[in-house]
């Protein structure tokens, strides 16, 4: 296990910690669930992970695809 620091907004912190303290989930491993989906050896699987970041995100940014 390693100790990483990200930036990360003030409000979208505070709610997902809310939302993970209100499901008794670890914020952590909701991180590292996240990383491992993006690297998903399944296509289809990252193509809707990143549909769903797109809509999240409501931005233009560009798509890209890892295999592994």
């Amino acid at each position: 296990m390693v100790l990483k620091t990200f930036n990360v907004n003030k409000e979208v912190y505070a709610e997902f910690s809310g939302f993970c303290r209100d499901h008794g989930i670890s914020m952590s491993k909701q991180v590292e669930l996240f990383m491992q989906s993006m690297l998903e050896e399944d296509i289809d699987k990252q193509k809707e992970h990143m549909e769903k970041l797109d809509r999240t995100r409501k931005g233009n940014f560009k798509t890209m695809y890892y295999t592994v």
